[in-house]
């Protein structure tokens, strides 16, 4: 019987803990790196409804557009910044951290596996500056090279520009590159 109770209370307390969702679990530890995908829904929810002139460049062709954002497109945009966050847990090891005057770094240690091999975060007293990284995935076939810079002004306090650019080379086909720039208005 006393084993009953014991199976019964660790079920309750499992699931108890359970409940709670991941997010708050997330809020409550520690992050061992910069939180991009946290200072970018931040900075993002700023920009609803801001008109931003957008160049796009695919193998040279190029073309530049006006067009007013809202949160949800802003966070379409910045799709592959979510994706250079490396606050998982499979990556807690995987970085070295360097402070250097108004710079944090975080770089891919030498013999780990993890597609973002850089991010450098530059602070304006104690607020970001600028975000930068650099991405790099590699197999047999394909090879993908992407680079991000994000800039805000220091005077709004608000996105100023920013730029992504990515190389694609799949074997035997000519490489593929695409770069976007923004500049918020």
């Amino acid at each position: 019987m006393k084993v009953y109770l014991n199976l019964l209370f660790a079920l309750v307390l499992g699931s108890l803990l359970a409940c709670s969702s991941s997010e708050e679990r997330l809020q409550l530890e520690k992050l061992p790196y910069f939180d991009v995908k946290s200072f970018l829904d931040l900075e993002l929810s700023k920009l609803e409804g801001v008109e931003v002139t957008k160049t796009s460049r695919i193998n040279g062709t190029e073309s530049i557009v006006d067009t007013v954002y809202t949160v949800e497109d802003w966070k379409e945009e910045f799709a592959v910044f979510y994706q250079a966050d490396i606050n998982l847990p499979s990556l807690a090891t995987s970085y070295s951290t360097d402070a250097k005057y108004d710079l944090l770094i975080h770089e891919l240690l030498p013999g780990e596996k993890g597609k973002v091999q850089q991010i450098v975060v530059r602070f304006n007293g104690n607020y970001p500056g600028s975000i930068s990284f650099k991405m790099k995935e590699e197999n047999m076939f394909f090879s993908s090279t992407t680079m991000g810079e994000f800039y805000i002004n220091q005077l709004t306090q608000k996105l100023d520009h920013y730029t992504i650019e990515t190389t694609q080379k799949v074997m035997f086909l000519k490489p593929t590159n695409i770069k976007i720039q923004g500049i918020v208005k």
